[in-house]
């Protein structure tokens, strides 16, 4: 080979090394490049204890066993050391501790903005998907702002303006039944929503849609709910990937922490189970989407459960015998408890999360999360 063609195959390699280079570095966009998708699930009231159930009820592997990035938050809030849902997500939404009861304020019930709502002002479409009303206390705490929990028809006002792009939940009663006589579901309708009061049906591509189709809460598993929390999800997935832009989106499995304060054991089986199957739906997503972050935590425990031994009365001796192969869930009591909350973490920034601080540091590790991949 020539002088001539050697110093011509050299400047070929040379150009399609720097093109190669510049792709990684500053060229097209790959899918690792773009913004990150940010699903926040909470399994109110869903403690260590309440978790172990999905390992000892079904025969299926739990989706838990998927993660391999876990911490700890400490849940208390400013004015309680057994804080409740409103606080403890507050203070995942908007960075810092707040009162007990407080939805989207300070501890001086002050305003504060909230992870969706700043995300909304960088073009993320936001998601919020509940089996209590969606004016309840986890859901509210994302895009409400007022003193107290029970001020629903006040938190019914300000979704009407909140700009979210899927809604799945209950509470009809907040917007067709308002003290005032105003219908909010009109004034949602004259927002350019696609509104289903009757059924989680398939979503507009092109539009807001809200889901709301129970007069309050959704019934619980025992009492015949089906498959709405990941069906509902599974929709939301759908209609935000078709919209192919990033999303944030919270989940919540909202009756775990009533079947704690019901004390009822088999009411947190069938809701941890619940959400479980609906964590594998938004895991398989993560895992076809690289740029998407998934985090499952709890605002508290609720029921003080433990899981121990199981006992039957045995046929021919009458005494109580223990069952090798069973399990019982028991309850210390049928309010919140003080025990550190389980936090998982998979995806782009999962390492964020691992270690033992804050609620509220939840809301920072998103945002390191972010910035980390932009």
């Amino acid at each position: 080979m020539t002088m001539r063609k050697i110093l011509i195959v050299l400047a070929i390699i040379v150009v399609q090394w720097g093109c190669k280079s510049s792709m990684e570095t500053t060229g097209a966009v790959t899918e690792q490049d773009q913004p990150l998708n940010v699903i926040l699930m909470i399994g109110d009231g869903m403690g260590v204890p309440q978790i172990s159930t999905a390992f000892y009820f079904d025969d299926r592997s739990a989706n838990f066993e998927r993660f391999k990035s876990i911490g700890f938050h400490k849940s208390a809030s400013v004015s309680h050391w057994i804080t409740d849902s409103a606080a403890g997500a507050t203070a995942f939404a908007i960075g810092e501790k707040t009162y007990k009861r407080a939805i989207g304020v300070s501890k001086d019930t002050l305003p504060k903005e909230t992870i969706l709502e700043r995300l909304q002002k960088k073009g993320y479409r936001t998601g919020l998907i509940s089996l209590t009303a969606i004016t309840h206390a986890t859901p509210a705490s994302f895009y409400a702002h007022v003193k107290d929990r029970d001020m629903q028809e006040d938190i019914a006002e300000q979704l009407v303006t909140a700009d979210i792009d899927f809604l799945a939940g209950g509470g009809k009663k907040f917007f067709n039944q308002h003290a005032d006589q105003r219908n909010l579901f009109k004034e949602l309708e004259g927002r350019s929503y696609h509104l289903d009061t009757l059924a989680l049906s398939t979503p507009m591509a092109q539009k807001k849609n809200a889901f709301i189709i129970a007069d309050d809460g959704l019934p619980s598993k025992v009492d015949g709910r089906g498959a709405f929390l990941k069906e509902a999800t599974t929709n939301a997935l759908n209609y935000f990937d078709g919209l192919n832009e990033p999303f944030f989106m919270m989940v919540e499995g909202s009756y775990i922490d009533w079947g704690g304060h019901a004390e009822n054991a088999d009411m947190v089986v069938t809701e941890v189970r619940d959400f479980d199957e609906t964590l594998g739906v938004v895991l398989d997503y993560a895992e076809q989407h690289p740029n998407t972050l998934v985090i499952v935590t709890a605002d508290h425990e609720t029921g003080g459960v433990s899981v121990g031994k199981y006992y039957e009365k045995d046929a021919e001796t009458g005494k109580q015998v223990e069952v090798p192969q069973k399990v019982g869930v028991y309850f210390n009591t049928d309010q919140h408890s003080g025990e550190l909350i389980p936090v998982f973490a998979k995806g782009r920034g999962a390492e964020n999360f691992q270690g033992i601080y804050e609620n509220n540091m939840i809301y920072h590790h998103i945002l390191k999360s972010m910035e980390a991949h932009r």
